[in-house]
């Protein structure tokens, strides 16, 4: 009988041989004998089609999210396309692939940048699209994937605390919290590296650590030189863990964005500031201190020029002096055509010296 009831299950499963000889035994995942008989229909239909005609299988929205999960358990944020795959079951769930259209893509776009925002909702079409193409031109499921357009995101500003915001941050900080966030600010570190720092990745007598490269946003290791501040804060931490250097309560801290950290940020009055504006504040301080950017570039393992230029309108003293070139050019062109004809010119140019007017520049760059 092609649909039976199994004792252990709720569903109607079906059983039937398909046209290359292979037994299909499946449930249909419906408790309703109709539908069941229409899902049996049509895996008939189609594997009769697949082995006849040629035609590609269908492959659902499912079949596609799991095999993309098996395929990439080793990427580094994998839990998080796990939790916008559970998000986007409300719109594809049971779809199949080559059933999606870009006009369907676009709507989603539109649900979740209703209650995020567009980089968010960018983040959710970029894994549909990767899903789909992986799907096209990887697996061959489908045909062609759907074009998938993003939104325009607007450029961020690069957020950095003053000294008194520094301060005022680490008083509104309880004491354990208050450690990491000073050493971040020391180092530079991201929050993953500097939560789940190990001893073992410690060396204090050369006032070093260093990240391996599987705990690197570029996939390569990295060595940490350590301030004399960031020595005294780990040192600070002996004996609370045998493994690992920042704890609560004796046990690893597991996450830096918590309830005490949303609330010093709102005491302080910091709006929207992320805990990676921490390596923005520690980035801007070292260029507004003098650090060239290619020193920064390596302190902060940067693998592209690009991701430091962002910082060099901070640091501006080392174009003042460029600045002046064109003034210089005007007024040697000048001197000489006074001293060649000195008659025509006077009155014209004054004989002494003069400054370019700044309009305040020196000064702000001075106070900066």
């Amino acid at each position: 009988m092609s649909l039976y009831r199994r004792k252990d299950s709720l569903f109607w499963w079906v059983c039937f041989t398909s046209p290359d000889g292979k037994k299909i035994r499946r449930s249909t995942g419906t408790e309703n004998r109709q539908q069941a008989q229409e899902w049996h229909d049509r895996a008939k239909a189609e594997l009769w089609r697949i082995h006849k005609l040629g035609d590609k299988p269908t492959f659902n929205w499912e079949d596609a999210v799991v095999r993309w999960c098996s395929e990439k358990q080793d990427k580094k944020t994998i839990d998080e396309d796990v939790s916008k795959f559970r998000w986007l079951d409300q719109f594809l769930a049971g779809r199949a692939l080559a059933s999606i259209t870009r006009d369907e893509i676009v709507r989603i776009g539109e649900a979740k940048k209703a209650e995020a925002t567009a980089s968010t909702a960018n983040r959710y079409l970029g894994l549909i699209r990767s899903v789909l193409r992986r799907a096209s031109d990887h697996w061959e499921w489908i045909d062609k994937a759907p074009h998938v357009e993003k939104y325009r995101e607007p450029k961020r500003r690069i957020r950095w605390l003053t000294p008194e915001q520094r301060a005022a941050l680490l008083a509104a900080l309880p004491e354990h919290q208050r450690a990491y966030v000073e050493f971040a600010l020391e180092t530079g570190l991201r929050q993953g590296n500097v939560v789940r720092l190990e001893w073992a990745q410690v060396d204090l007598e050369r006032r070093l650590c260093w990240i391996f490269a599987d705990q690197t946003k570029n996939g390569e290791p990295i060595g940490v030189p350590l301030t004399a501040r960031a020595v005294e804060i780990i040192t600070a931490q002996r004996g609370k863990n045998a493994t690992s250097v920042f704890t609560y309560r004796g046990r690893p801290v597991k996450q830096a964005n918590t309830k005490a950290w949303k609330k010093a940020l709102r005491l302080v009055g910091l709006d929207k500031f992320r805990w990676h504006d921490l390596r923005h504040a520690w980035a801007s301080a070292h260029v507004m201190s003098g650090t060239t950017l290619s020193e920064l570039q390596e302190l902060g393992s940067w693998k592209s020029e690009a991701m430091v230029h962002r910082y060099a309108h901070l640091a501006p003293d080392h174009l003042r002096r460029a600045a002046e070139n064109s003034f210089t050019f005007w007024s040697r062109q000048s001197e000489t055509e006074v001293n060649a004809n000195p008659e025509s010119h006077s009155g014209m140019v004054p004989t002494e010296r003069f400054e370019l007017p700044t309009n305040g520049l020196q000064n702000r760059c001075s106070t900066s």
